[in-house]
């Protein structure tokens, strides 16, 4: 069950939605109509939402959809006979894929534009999911030593800055853009999103800017720029100019042997923290504060 709702005061109209993302509306005077959400199951619908169905429509749906307040839905060209006699506007186009992504995080008002996104991806050898946990929990403790109030996307346990998230994974497009949104109402200024198909579907960052692209392997790898070009295409985000894609480098092993953490387990733990440093340096922090954030949280910890 999932709903993202409109987190901008411009008003969101079937026609602007027409316009720019080349859906076809029907009726065509329909353009002047408001919606306020996104909703892909009936029981999320609330006064004001767009209809997505999940899988096929039928007329059911769109009907159940319309006596819960749905202003109006969203189906794929092959449903277009389904609702043809339907008593609301009717959007038709892309149910999933980038277009859909991009009009999903319009809706929602962009949440991720007002958060530093961090996303981790894991090398084709290593694919292992209790990995990408320690490497996104590694990352996210650096943020917050570092003064960040930071959330977590990830199958093996999200939250909200301290908050547990009661998700069902993998999160689909607009539970990613709902839970974006409660990140940034809760006064996240980072998130980190393990990118892996336990935690996120197909095109699940749709219309999302990654920031900060870490690959757990080292910077100089030729094969990285791959997995990212992989991983932008299977989840949809978006990794363009703005993004930094960076591995562990020489200078953040470094650093990371000079401050081994608490529970330090070997080689495997040093190249954890070497990864969460090569992506606060990538995304602009100094060297000196990162030592610093180091060494006082080592310090604490004795």
């Amino acid at each position: 069950m999932s709903a993202v709702s409109e987190g901008v005061s411009e008003r969101i109209t079937l026609g602007y939605l027409a316009d720019h993302y080349g859906y076809e509306l029907v009726p065509p005077f329909a353009g002047n109509v408001t919606i306020n959400s996104i909703a892909d199951s009936v029981a999320s619908v609330t006064p004001g939402a767009l209809y997505v169905p999940r899988g096929t429509a039928d007329a059911n749906m769109i009907e159940q959809a319309l006596e819960h307040g749905a202003y109006a839905a969203l189906v794929p060209e092959e449903s277009r006979d389904v609702v043809a006699d339907a008593e609301l506007p009717v959007l038709i186009g892309d149910t999933a894929g980038e277009r859909f992504g991009a009009m999903a995080n319009d809706v929602a008002g962009s949440p991720a534009s007002m958060l530093a996104v961090f996303a981790l991806a894991s090398s084709s050898s290593n694919t292992d999911g209790e990995d990408m946990h320690r490497n996104v929990k590694r990352l996210s403790g650096l943020l917050h030593i570092l003064g960040n109030p930071v959330s977590v996307i990830d199958a093996s346990g999200s939250q909200s800055l301290e908050r547990p998230l009661p998700l069902e994974y993998p999160i689909g497009v607009l539970d990613l853009q709902r839970t974006l949104g409660v990140c940034q109402e809760d006064g996240s200024a980072a998130v980190v999103i393990a990118l892996d198909d336990r935690t996120l579907q197909t095109d699940a960052l749709g219309g999302v800017n990654v920031d900060v692209l870490g690959v757990d392997g080292m910077d100089s790898d030729p094969r990285n720029r791959d997995i990212a070009r992989k991983a932008s295409e299977r989840y949809g985000f978006i990794m363009d100019a703005q993004t930094h894609l960076t591995g562990r480098s020489v200078e953040s092993d470094q650093i990371a042997m000079q401050f081994p953490s608490m529970h330090d387990t070997g080689i495997g733990d040093v190249k954890r923290s070497s990864l969460a440093i090569a992506m606060v340096m990538a995304a602009g922090v100094r060297r000196n504060n990162i030592r610093n954030a180091l060494r006082v949280s080592r310090d604490l910890g004795k």
